[in-house]
């Protein structure tokens, strides 16, 4: 026998021990101690609590005798008022390495017919539900499924069904090394990092906000060139005064939890970029404003105070943002395959294309059926429980640096 499989019991040469109750201090550091009178070892250990009841299993190695360890278990147990089960030759639910899968489900409200779709499909593809964790429960809530035994290229396809069917939003991300390590994060601005089209804000205020928002919405459906539908939409600024920008800035909407999604991942190492078809003089100021360590997006061309109703160099267009997710990532010294890219519109796709996961946030269907995967909730901090951070890390952290998150309601 190898060292790895005397590591490693047979089935046979285990005992699953499950310990149920209601919860208190000291549950685990007893039954553990009772175990060490045994000379067993052990293979695997899990616990679980939910409001108040805890479910913990422990997984031995066969103890020589049997009888003697289930009696000064049960009744160490019973001294805690709780239950406890055995299971022989139950096996180690860590050894299926093949295709392993995180599945994140985030909804608002989750039902229970919606859960029990999704594990139909995890089912239906030879997936194994290993474990299930709530990462949220206010004001979505969101749950990740452990999965082994089904390949995520499959899972996505099968789950994205169910998603809008039920309408609810479901990530696929393979298991690896990836979602623990800093990556870069590259965002459209405009109805993605803030609420609304700047230019259109700028058309208000040059009165020709309503030709500008139908060319606009035509370009982000992937209908019309992004430079000639840009270009045509600057002429009709031309004379404009330049104090409108301030204005703008001014009425920018930060979309819901942008800023906790960059404070909270900036802890982490994490870097971030924004990418916009809009125009430098709102984006540089924006990512000042939130901390974002790279920006690129058109300039407008000023004269005198005012907007000529062009452009200065070349356009950021669908392939410019991809070729600026590219650049930032080389220049920050992240991996591709490390990028994040989130955006909602057509000259977003090259983008969501070139980065390991590409989102589609609150987007047109035609990204939402490009990109990776899909996020229809009105809040950007949600993309975290997609990388397994929890909302209770989230507060956790941010009560560490003096900011109070408001409780969620009971329940």
């Amino acid at each position: 026998m190898s060292p790895h499989d005397s590591a490693h019991p047979a089935a046979d040469d285990t005992l699953l021990i499950t310990v149920t109750g209601t919860d208190r201090p000291g549950v685990t550091s007893a039954v553990l101690e009772t175990l060490s009178q045994s000379a067993v070892a052990v293979v695997d250990l899990e616990q679980i609590l939910m409001r108040g009841r805890l479910v913990l299993g422990v997984l031995v190695s066969a103890p020589r005798d049997g009888k003697k360890l289930r009696k000064a278990v049960t009744a160490t147990v019973e001294g805690l008022g709780m239950s406890v089960e055995f299971e022989k030759g139950s096996g180690d639910n860590r050894s299926r390495a093949h295709h392993r899968a995180h599945v994140t489900v985030i909804g608002g409200p989750l039902k229970a017919s919606a859960m029990a779709a999704i594990a139909g499909r995890i089912a239906d593809c030879g997936g194994n539900i290993d474990r299930i964790e709530r990462m949220a429960r206010y004001p979505v809530t969101a749950i990740e499924i452990h999965v082994s035994g089904a390949a995520p290229d499959r899972l996505r396809t099968l789950l994205a069904t169910e998603a809008a069917a039920h309408g609810i939003d479901v990530a696929v991300q393979p298991a690896n090394l990836l979602r623990h390590g800093m990556r870069l994060i590259v965002m459209d601005v405009d109805s993605t990092l803030i609420q609304g089209e700047v230019i259109e804000m700028l058309a208000e205020h040059a009165g020709h906000r309503a030709e500008v928002a139908e060319i606009t919405e035509q370009a982000m459906r992937g209908e019309l060139d992004f430079e000639q539908s840009l270009r045509a939409r600057v002429k009709l600024l031309a004379g404009l005064d330049a104090t409108a920008l301030d204005q703008v800035y001014d009425a920018i909407v930060v979309n819901p939890g942008a800023r906790t999604m960059v404070r909270t991942l900036r802890r982490l190492g994490y870097r971030f970029a924004i990418v916009s078809g809009g125009f430098s003089q709102i984006t540089d100021r924006l990512a000042a404003d939130l901390g974002i360590h790279r920006a690129r997006a058109n300039t407008l061309e000023i004269i005198d105070g005012k907007l000529t109703g062009e452009v200065v160099g070349d356009v950021v267009d669908r392939a410019g943002k991809a070729r600026a997710l590219r650049e930032f990532a080389a220049d920050l010294g992240v991996p591709e395959a490390a990028t994040i890219a989130i955006g909602d519109g057509a000259n977003d796709l090259d983008m969501l294309d070139a980065a390991g996961l590409g989102i589609a946030y609150n987007a047109r269907p035609v990204v939402r059926e490009a990109a990776d995967t899909s996020l229809n909730v009105p809040y950007l901090d949600t993309i975290m429980y997609l990388l397994g951070i929890s909302r209770e890390e989230i507060v956790a952290a941010d009560a560490a640096d003096g900011i109070i998150t408001p409780a969620p309601p009971l329940g």
